[in-house]
This record gives structure tokens, C-alpha cells and sequence, in this order.
């Protein structure tokens, strides 16, 4: 028995949807290295700098853990995130409201969340949990590579310690805040893009209200995840 084929206009939207998460994808991931490396770098070697002098061995690795990994290195790339990718969303949605462009999507009988919502909200999900990743290891690895050449601190031990203070429950808390992040910034940059009524001179206003909100709830769940696993 054959499998029934699909209608093209679903397989035009599949198709248009895919090539909308690797867009965004590449933007908000690809394109964002040339700024969270070097972010990620100088960060882990001014906090190895400073820690190494005044903590012992075993401790450098856990307040790297600690601190790096688990705290600054999702939040700097939330920040980034932000920066780049949330507002780029709201004012390209802001503007598509007012010119019109989701009553034309509803009048085609397309869903508007489907075209804009769920494709959005994989790529910047995904770019999370790739940025977040490549931030840690980067900030671990290279601040030490920057402390090990430009100093001579006593950091013979330093990775070893890492990899001794690091656990699955690390990983997993930080998997856990990549999720929450990609979701609320996703959610609240495209509320914020269609909820505007009036014209294109509110478009930067919410723009701005969108980006405050994104940091703010990130500031919040990375808190209340804090509370909740580590209280």
C-alpha cells in the first residue's frame, strides 16, 4: 500500500519552515561567534587571573565551575542572544504587523505562529544550547591557554580540577537554562513585535520594551533555577 502524498502547498510550508530555522540558526548562532569568542576568552582568563591568586588549587576549579559555567557564561550568552537575534525578531515582526503582512499570511490560510513562532523558536533554542556550549569550553580552555602564556600562576592542575568539579548535574542545570532562555526570548521578542497597534514609530519603542523584558526574565529563571537546585 502506498504512502498518500501530501498537497504541495504543505510541502512549500515544510519547506519554508525548515529553511526559516536554518536562517535563523546561522544568524543567531553562526554569525554570533565573532562575538561571543572573543567575549568568552577574555572573560575566562580576567576571572582565572583573579581567582588563581586568592583560591587554592581544588577551589579554582570549583569557583570556575561555579561562576564560569554555570552562571556567567549562560547569562553573557542570553545577553548576546538578546543583542543580535531578539530585537532583529521584534522589529522584523513589529513591521510585518503594521505593513500588513500577517492579515495576509491568515487570508493565504496560514497560520501566522506556524510561518513565525514555531521556526523561530527551534533556531534560537538550538542556538542557545550551541552558544552556551562553545562559551564555557571556550572561556575554560582558551582563559587558561591566555593565563598559562601570559603568566607564570601556579595552574599545572587547573584542568584537572575542572574536570573533577564539574558533574552531570552541572551540565544539566545549564542544558536546563539554555531551554528556558531560547523559549522566553523567542516568546517575548515576537509578543512584543505583534503586539503593536498603532504604527511604525512604535516599532523601536517596542523593540527596546522587548529587550528589557528578554534580559530581565533571563536574570529571573537563571535566580529561581539557582534557588531551586542549589539552596
Amino acid at each position: 500500500m502506498t504512502r498518500p502524498e501530501r498537497p504541495a502547498w504543505i510541502e512549500r510550508q515544510v519547506r519554508g519552515e525548515t529553511r526559516i530555522v536554518i536562517e535563523q540558526i546561522y544568524f543567531t548562532a553562526v554569525e554570533a561567534l565573532v562575538i561571543l569568542i572573543p567575549v568568552s576568552l577574555l572573560l575566562g582568563s580576567m576571572m582565572i587571573f583573579q581567582f588563581s591568586g586568592v583560591a587554592a588549587q581544588h577551589d579554582l576549579g570549583r569557583i570556575t565551575v561555579a561562576l564560569l559555567i554555570r552562571e556567567f557564561g549562560p547569562l553573557l550568552t542570553a545577553l548576546i542572544v538578546i543583542l543580535r537575534s531578539a530585537t532583529a525578531i521584534t522589529i522584523e515582526t513589529g513591521y510585518m504587523k503594521v505593513l500588513g503582512e500577517i492579515e495576509a499570511f491568515e487570508l493565504q490560510g496560514m497560520d501566522p505562529l506556524d510561518v513565525l513562532f514555531a521556526p523561530r523558536l527551534v533556531g534560537i533554542t538550538v542556538s542557545m544550547i550551541c552558544l552556551i556550549t562553545i562559551f564555557c569550553i571556550t572561556s575554560v580552555l582558551g582563559g587558561y591557554a591566555i593565563a598559562w602564556a601570559l603568566t607564570t600562576l601556579p595552574l599545572q592542575n587547573f584542568l584537572a580540577q575542572i574536570g573533577k568539579a564539574i558533574t552531570g548535574f552541572d551540565i544539566a542545570v545549564v542544558a536546563l537554562k539554555a531551554v528556558f532562555f531560547g523559549v522566553g526570548i523567542t516568546v517575548i521578542s515576537l509578543y512584543s513585535g505583534l503586539a503593536i497597534e498603532k504604527g511604525i514609530t512604535d516599532v523601536p519603542v517596542a523593540t527596546s520594551r522587548g529587550a528589557v523584558a528578554c534580559l530581565v526574565y533571563c536574570v529571573v529563571v537563571n535566580f529561581i533555577l539557582f534557588a531551586v537546585f542549589f539552596f
